[in-house]
């Protein structure tokens, strides 16, 4: 158990914000296996103040949803903080600051939001006390160590925003060029943590529960931030290994989750979960295979019911 803020939390294996996979279906599955907390996928400020249609959905959080923060990226202080005051609307347990996405639409050149931030500590640190003087919920933010090998801005990064008042970080142990190849970095994760009195999530390379509750008993992060080990296995955060059947019957609730939240539309975005779901036993390809190319949900049901008889 941690605190931050008003936020207690139970479990320390968190799970990290990924697009296109952590969407409210996947997050309530991972909360109800023992995740600690859940992030949204990343929104966008400027699509919030704007009132696009796809970017306000994203605000939607379900009543079993929590300890849920909604994760904000943007480089303008005052669209931040308006956008900051919509989505505490919403009603999450926190606002997260992404300042470590890599995407190249994110940091346009260097200059945008994201990682880029990391080149501008200053702005970094404006953006996040803009933030706080609007919303009356934590403020949290995740971070990589810096641009590149040249620019690891770190240090400076923790020490900016904790004299600006954010009340989490959790860092990626990698840096913006490296995306998500090599190696992170959990040597710097470990002295982030020894050089502030903030809770510190440390984020990169866990691919197992016990590679995860490892790094807690060596460390002395206040707890793990799982993302790809995640996909497929809600059960990574506590540790419970599946029957088949159990794994079926899981398949089939992400699904029906999927088809109430997103309606049709959920059945094309429940294939890369699937192939996610079923690897290492026998004709695992073709059920794999079947299962993304099935046109119906009955079809999938079809499937999923072959395998366990």
């Amino acid at each position: 158990m941690f605190t931050f803020g008003s936020c207690t939390i139970e479990h320390d294996l968190v799970l990290a914000p990924v697009a296109g996979y952590t969407d409210s279906p996947y997050r309530r599955l991972a909360l109800r296996n023992g995740a600690g907390f859940a992030v949204t996928e990343l929104i966008s400020a400027m699509g919030i103040i704007r009132d696009n249609k796809k970017t306000v959905d994203l605000l939607k959080i379900a009543h079993d949803e929590h300890p849920l923060g909604i994760q904000l990226f943007g480089n303008d202080p005052d669209v931040m903080a308006d956008a900051a005051e919509i989505a505490e609307k919403s009603g999450p347990d926190f606002i997260d600051i992404n300042m470590g996405c890599p995407a190249t639409k994110v940091v346009k050149g260097g200059e945008g939001a994201g990682s880029a931030l990391l080149r501008d500590p200053m702005l970094a640190a404006e953006i996040l006390t803009a933030v706080k003087k609007r919303v009356s919920l934590p403020v949290t933010a995740k971070i990589r160590l810096g641009w590149d090998a040249r620019e690891l801005t770190y240090r400076e990064i923790v020490y900016r925003l904790e004299d600006a008042g954010v009340e989490l970080i959790a860092v990626h142990g990698r840096t913006k060029a490296q995306g998500y190849a090599g190696e992170a970095d959990w040597d710097a994760i470990e002295e982030i943590a020894a050089m502030t009195e903030l809770p510190v999530i440390g984020n990169g390379d866990i691919a197992s529960h016990h590679e995860a509750k490892q790094r807690l008993d060596e460390g002395n992060c206040t707890a793990v931030m799982i993302g790809r080990a995640a996909y497929g296995n809600p059960w990574i955060f506590n540790g419970y290994e599946p029957t088949i059947e159990e794994r079926i019957a899981t398949v089939k609730e992400h699904l029906e989750m999927n088809l109430e939240y997103y309606g049709d539309w959920g059945l094309m975005l429940m294939r890369k979960h699937m192939t996610k779901y079923f690897h290492g036993f026998h004709d695992a390809s073709s059920i794999r295979k079947q299962l993304v190319t099935a046109p119906t949900p009955e079809v999938v049901y079809e499937v999923l019911d072959r395998i366990g008889g």
